[in-house]
């Protein structure tokens, strides 16, 4: 089964889907260690990982789409991907939608902020007219090769315009033809409620550390009515912390004895990164080349 096939079930069972935010090829790796179903890599995670600056629309789309193509190629995971604005008018979410469906991507979503745009919990969003967005949309369905590909539709019109002004916005997208929809940042869990008792089809929350939504647990999302929620910086904060702490600790004793039992060791993580299933490899293919050659030469005897 295709991949975007795999996320669109997902996203349409009853049970809610938690995606892990990942950043990098070892993180991938974790979580698929962790037996989630599916991940995300949104562009604050990736913005900080690969540049150590802030989401403020400094990755471009081949950036993106290369760091995609190299994470859909390690794992058979769906990925669901961040496009930002689609990189410009509709024109650009074209080509956006081509090139992370040739990375390999389950999934993406664009959004309704003013370029250059900023993280969802930051200051000083603004968003575009809804036409504008609408015709994003709809170039991004033409653009999509695959119809299981899922395009989900965010507004960050709850900071700008207010609420009831957003849950409008994400009933006209839903209309337009997105698959999903992202009311950005509400403030309170009784706006939870209302944009998912308000928006027809499937709701993502967002779970950020220390923004501006409440956390609330998989289970009470699902309750509330969600059908999807992403954790896209948990990982990212959590090794800034740890990393931090070891640092500290080496810069002021000269050794990282103190941190070991916060680490894992050397044959863990070789395990981790996939050694043991690369020397497997390796050793097949030179058994394989071993038996041609040897029945190479007992046909010339």
């Amino acid at each position: 089964m295709k991949r975007s096939t795999r996320f669109r079930l997902l996203v349409e069972a009853p049970e809610i889907l938690l995606l892990p935010g990942v950043h990098d090829a070892l993180t991938l790796r974790l979580a698929e260690q962790a037996g989630f179903a599916a991940v995300t890599c949104g562009g604050y995670a990736a913005t900080a990982s690969l540049l150590g600056a802030p989401d403020v629309a400094q990755l471009g789309m081949s950036e993106m789409a290369e760091m995609y193509a190299r994470l859909c190629d390690l794992t058979e995971l769906p990925v669901f991907a961040d496009a930002d604005t689609g990189y410009g008018g509709t024109a650009n979410v074209g080509r956006t939608v081509r090139a992370f469906e040739r990375a390999g991507v389950a999934g993406l979503f664009i959004e309704d902020q003013v370029a250059p745009k900023r993280c969802g919990h930051m200051g000083g969003k603004r968003v575009v007219p809804v036409a504008e967005m609408v015709a994003k949309i709809k170039a991004a369905l033409d653009a999509r090769s695959d119809s299981d590909l899922v395009l989900m539709a965010r507004t960050d019109a709850r900071a700008v315009e207010g609420l009831e002004a957003a849950v409008e916005r994400a009933q006209i997208y839903r209309e337009a033809g997105a698959d999903l929809l992202f009311v950005e940042a509400p403030l309170t869990v009784e706006e939870m409620s209302y944009i998912c008792a308000e928006v027809p089809g499937p709701c993502m929350a967002n779970n950020v550390e220390g923004g501006l939504t409440p956390i609330l647990p998989a289970a009470a999302l699902e309750e509330v009515g969600y059908a999807m929620v992403a954790y896209p910086v948990a990982a990212s904060y959590a090794i800034a912390a740890a990393v931090a702490g070891l640092y500290e600790t080496l810069a002021r004793d000269g050794t990282s004895d103190a941190w070991r039992p916060n680490m894992v060791d050397f044959a863990v993580f070789n395990e981790l990164v996939g050694l043991s299933r690369l020397r497997a490899e390796e050793a097949a293919y030179e058994e394989q080349a071993r038996e041609i050659i040897e029945g190479f030469s007992a046909e010339r005897e």
